[in-house]
């Protein structure tokens, strides 16, 4: 069981991953992305797309170490983060908080591993940290290429792909010019960058408690000739207007003054069929 750590941690130091991504976390998280057992020879090594919750399960039911589900953000932050970035992992362009979100060796990292230990490994490795910079180029035009453009407030932004923000583009570029023309963003979180637009001095000047945007709705809207602030949920999956999110956003306004109007926004009727009965009663529904 040590052996295979090592072995991976060695594989990690060789291609140049800094002092941080050469734990044994990392090593443990490279370990079940190529679905390496204790047992199993690197020339098994595979990509099968595989979620967060699938690889801390591999690692402990086959490496008895006990990470427990909250430890998720951490294998997110510290290992697969910086292996994308370096291109020895991808992602399937779902939006980060997708069930179907899900991660996968890159071919050349899986020809690497599969040759590690071998007469060709030290050929192999010489290719791919020739290449490996021109790898990292590539597997970040991909993740570009999935980015939606949005424009907000007359400056350009980026989306990562899902239908979630999908449907906050849709809501910023389709929904504000129709039901709140002329008014201005003053908040928009992105399914990766959770603040993308977040216009702190006039939100606090309109008396919002700014410490609690963990629970600011999808995009906040200001209409100054009305004075209406328009507080928009996006809905693909969780989360519509429904009475206890009406409480939570008014006890974070209580200082506002501003009018409140409460929409819920869907993709599509079906979307919008499966969560009518929450809605709360004297809010809005916009269906993209």
């Amino acid at each position: 069981m040590d052996k295979r750590i090592e072995e991976a941690r060695t594989f990690l130091e060789i291609i140049g991953m800094p002092k941080a991504q050469q734990s044994d976390l990392c090593c443990y998280v490279i370990l079940a992305m190529a679905r390496i057992k204790p047992d199993t020879p690197w020339s098994q090594t595979t990509n099968e797309w595989i979620g967060i919750h699938d690889i801390i399960q591999f690692i402990n039911k086959f490496y008895k170490i006990n990470y427990a589900e909250n430890s998720r953000e951490t294998v997110r932050k510290q290992a697969l983060h910086r292996f994308r970035t370096a291109a020895l992992v991808e992602d399937n362009g779902k939006a980060t908080n997708s069930p179907n979100y899900k991660y996968r060796l890159t071919k050349e990292t899986v020809k690497l591993l599969k040759n590690f230990q071998t007469p060709v490994w030290e050929s192999t490795l010489k290719r791919f940290l020739h290449v490996h910079e021109k790898l990292v180029d590539i597997y970040a035009s991909k993740k570009k290429m999935t980015m939606m453009p949005v424009n907000i407030d007359g400056k350009d932004f980026k989306f990562s792909a899902g239908k979630h923000n999908q449907l906050q583009k849709d809501i910023i570029e389709e929904f504000a010019p129709r039901f709140a023309p002329s008014s201005e963003c003053l908040y928009v979180g992105d399914t990766i960058q959770k603040d993308l637009v977040k216009n702190v001095d006039k939100l606090k000047e309109l008396g919002f408690e700014i410490t609690l945007h963990d629970k600011m709705p999808d995009v906040v809207l200001y209409r100054e000739d009305k004075d209406w602030i328009y507080f928009v949920e996006s809905v693909t999956s969780v989360g519509p207007m429904d009475p206890k999110r009406i409480l939570e956003i008014t006890e974070m306004t209580k200082d506002v003054t501003a009018g409140k109007i409460f929409v819920t926004a869907f993709l599509d009727f079906k979307t919008y069929k499966k969560f009518a009965e929450e809605l709360a009663w004297e809010t809005e529904v916009w269906i993209a």
